[in-house]
């Protein structure tokens, strides 16, 4: 049984390694695309400080589709290019956005959401497979540190998904 990590002081750096080897730890043996994305998505929200939605949306035809998550109901489809989940997926980038009003096309699917961080799920040869997203209540919730960590998570669960 794996632990979520209770530890807010702890230097991101470490606490992104630890998630990288709990989430190894969940996905290594399991085949499922759902049940590996469900168990990221709480390893997340459980793990991170400060976070009101986390989880994946996938590309499905010139959409991105809602699918295992965690936080409050959200929007089920997203047309690449609208929001930060679907400039990220057509820019094919990661988006780190300090104040989601301030964001022209932003999708308020949660009212309380103030920052967001969207990662592309890229596989090796380029091809798009959805996103990674998270929101935060707090402005200015992501830095480098949080985007280099979650890049990572996110190569492990890509394996996963492809």
């Amino acid at each position: 049984m794996l632990k979520a990590i209770d530890r807010p002081h702890a230097a991101k750096v470490e606490l992104y390694d630890e998630l990288a080897a709990q989430l190894r730890g969940l996905v290594e043996t399991e085949s499922d695309e759902i049940a590996n994305m469900a168990n990221c998505a709480a390893l997340l929200f459980h793990s991170l400080p400060d976070l009101n939605w986390a989880g994946f949306y996938l590309l499905r035809g010139d959409e991105l589709v809602l699918g295992p998550f965690q936080g409050r109901p959200a929007c089920v489809r997203i047309p690449l290019g609208r929001g930060v989940c679907g400039t990220a997926a057509i820019q094919r980038r990661v988006l780190r956005v300090p104040d989601v009003c301030a964001f022209a096309d932003h999708i308020a699917c949660d009212s309380a959401s103030r920052a967001e961080i969207v990662l592309p799920l890229m596989t090796a040869d380029a091809r798009l497979l959805g996103v990674l997203d998270l929101d935060s209540p707090t402005l200015d919730r992501f830095d480098q540190s949080d985007e280099t960590g979650l890049h990572a998570l996110a190569a492990i669960m890509v394996t996963k998904l492809s």
